[in-house]
């Protein structure tokens, strides 16, 4: 089992690397898009946490900056229906703690961003995975974009319906949120409109 993988950074795409290690040996490492904006410049040295999926017809390397990504990633393979393509996409979409409290809080229309996943996969992902990851659900402060008040879903939901993304929309009230109390959901909703 490959658990770590140490080189130079040769080439790099939105969802693979190759790394060629000191021995000459060069892998191909399939990355979630939250990992693969962390990267340094192609050339680089660079240290990823690997897990080595094998298949019946297939066997690949993902690849993680940290051990929580790593972590998350096998629990979500370990969950019913969800595969690699499936759990790269929702690594994708969020980093790795912010998923985890997705799914921690039961958080629904948060789990829909993501490609491929529909408010039944999203129900059966809290159900599976809720209580499983509630370790790696870290709430890490300050501008880590994470919704943690009563109105915020609210707010998340009203910024969506007027055209925010929902990436951007969870951003902007985490923000906001950051900065301290607010009085009402309408109050944050209208913060987040002016960026803070």
């Amino acid at each position: 089992m490959i658990s770590r993988l140490k080189g130079t950074l040769l080439t790099k795409s939105s969802d693979r690397v190759e790394v060629e290690t000191g021995g000459g040996v060069v892998y191909e490492v399939d990355v979630p898009l939250t990992v693969f904006r962390r990267l340094p410049a192609v050339g680089t040295a660079l240290e990823l946490r690997t897990l080595q999926v094998v298949r019946e017809d297939s066997t690949a390397l993902y690849g993680f900056v940290d051990a929580g990504e790593r972590e998350l990633f096998k629990r979500l393979l370990g969950a019913s229906g969800v595969g690699a393509k499936l759990a790269l996409a929702m690594l994708s979409t969020y980093d790795a703690p912010r998923l985890a409290r997705a799914l921690v809080e039961k958080d629904v229309p948060a789990l829909r961003q993501v490609s491929g996943v529909g408010k039944k996969t999203a129900e059966r992902l809290v159900l599976d995975l809720a209580d499983k990851v509630a370790d790696l659900a870290v709430h890490r402060g300050a501008g880590d974009g994470a919704p943690a008040s009563p109105g915020s879903q609210d707010a998340v939901a009203a910024l969506v319906a007027l055209g925010f993304t929902f990436a951007d929309a969870d951003a902007a009230v985490g923000a906001v949120l950051a900065q301290g109390e607010v009085a009402s959901t309408d109050e944050l909703i209208r913060k987040a409109l002016k960026g803070g």
